[in-house]
């Protein structure tokens, strides 16, 4: 077999190959003992039915066409593996020449991961929020902490916001009470702008016992989206109370003795968090300037898939789950499709890139990733996923994804090292000291686990002729 390649451009290349047709004979060979398991020919048993019986029934051409598609792959792979491309997503083939007896010629089109050239990162430098925290912050989450450990008890009164009320409901629309239009015993706490628009002024000033009527857009169910007559009644009235701010409170609610102690406690957990939120700040900001820095040219095809990919995903599981179409969420967004599409590009250009550059150092910076980091991120993933980490680990091997997961890990080890050696200053002019770049990954993940969905699932399908 010769095999020759032409660059068409940066992105995308012609294989040409040609195939002594003594190399087709295996596959000749299995394409005459598939058509005989499929045909009866009188007077010859299943099986057995000679080649130049099947030839003369059933054609030559039929026969070469089964024997060149089953060698299409070994032939093309053959070709890519001899010119050491890296190739990316499935090939448009063109048979050129097919003489019986003689030759195979064909020409395969295939997009590739283009050269990239990294240049010197270490002058990268990012602001990044400073790690403070306030007696603001500090008495915002102990009140939080306060509200998980309020009570309620019955009132004889009209509702009020922040009561917790138990409601019946009945919704009609086009004056006709809808199946599956009718609750009872909800509960609801007024003004949560949960349940449906309307509600909260329809309740306040009613007492047990008493109901209105509003109008409502319905959130979900048979009638969703259509205006429906709403008719709530409250059957009881619950008032919160909080529990006093003092040391009893800080037993109550903690292992700490004081209250004094639960407010150091925040103050420390609240400072960890803050330290987190900003290591991912300066990841996502280096990521974004080592970006700007390399010249990354688009396979079109792959952009394509992977602005399709994420397309799907949003309309077919993200907002399927919610109950949404794709006209209600842009609706709800204030977007045009025109926008969306033109977001959904850049993020799709931005994860591909991504992978690239990263994928490039890991080569250029030799990072190897160990059993017990695969490990680590195996463990986020699941818990990300809400699945054991026992069952996403089958998931993960049945679905053949452990090396799209090993990539993850590598590119987040390259996005460190670049981390590593930018500078990265809080907005008080103080150098960040980031001694933890553990869940580099995630970041790494969010813009390019979807990108390397799309190119595995091209790269799954076969050439055809």
């Amino acid at each position: 077999m010769k095999s020759a390649v032409e660059t068409l451009n940066p992105t995308r290349v012609r294989l040409t190959v040609e195939v002594p047709f003594e190399e087709l004979k295996p596959s000749l060979d299995a394409a005459y003992k598939k058509i005989n398991q499929q045909v009866t020919v009188k007077g010859f048993r299943q099986g057995k039915i000679p080649a130049r019986v099947i030839d003369q029934r059933f054609g030559r051409g039929a026969v070469l066409e089964e024997a060149v598609n089953d060698a299409l792959p070994k032939f093309y792979t053959e070709a890519v593996n001899e010119a050491e491309l890296n190739v990316l997503g499935q090939p448009e083939v063109d048979i050129t020449e097919l003489k019986d007896g003689e030759t195979l010629n064909f020409t395969a089109e295939v997009d590739i991961r283009p050269a990239l050239e990294i240049p010197d990162y270490s002058g990268i430098e990012v602001e990044v929020d400073a790690v403070e925290v306030s007696d603001e912050d500090v008495d915002k989450s102990v009140e939080q902490l306060r509200e998980r450990f309020a009570t309620t008890s019955p009132v004889e009164r009209a509702a009020q916001d922040g009561d917790v009320l138990t409601v019946n409901l009945e919704a009609k629309v086009d004056g006709e009470v809808l199946e599956d239009g009718v609750a009872e015993g909800v509960t609801y706490t007024v003004g949560s702008g949960e349940l449906l628009d309307g509600i909260d002024d329809a309740v306040k000033g009613l007492e047990a016992g008493g109901s209105a009527t509003f109008t409502s857009e319905l959130k979900g169910g048979s009638a969703q989206g259509k205006e429906a007559e709403v008719t709530v009644e409250v059957t009881e009235v619950k008032a919160r109370e909080l529990p006093e701010l003092d040391d009893d409170f800080a037993q109550l609610a903690s292992e700490f003795d004081t209250l004094e102690d639960l407010k150091a406690d925040s103050r420390k957990r609240l400072a960890q968090m803050k330290k987190y939120d900003q290591a991912t700040q300066a990841q996502e900001k280096v990521l974004d300037e080592l970006l700007k820095l390399v010249e990354v040219p688009m396979p079109e095809k792959l952009l394509a898939d992977e602005i399709q990919t994420r397309k799907h995903n949003l309309e077919h599981h993200q907002l399927g789950q919610m109950g949404l179409d794709l006209a209600k969420y842009l609706e709800i967004q204030g977007k045009t499709e025109e926008e969306f599409d033109a977001e959904t590009k850049e993020q799709a250009e931005k994860g591909i890139k991504t992978q690239f550059i990263l994928d490039e150092l890991v080569n250029k910076e030799k990072l190897n990733v160990s059993q017990e980091e695969l490990t680590e991120h195996l463990m986020r993933r699941a818990q990300s996923s809400g699945m054991s980490p026992d069952q996403f680990a089958q998931a993960v091997v049945e679905g053949g994804q452990v090396p799209m997961l090993v990539g993850e890990v590598a590119r987040g080890k390259a996005l460190a090292v670049v981390v590593e050696a930018a500078t990265v200053k809080d907005t008080n002019g103080e150098v960040v000291d980031l001694d933890d770049e553990d869940e580099t990954a995630e970041t790494v993940e969010a813009e390019g686990a979807e990108a390397e969905g799309a190119e595995a699932e091209a790269a799954d399908e076969k050439p055809e002729a």
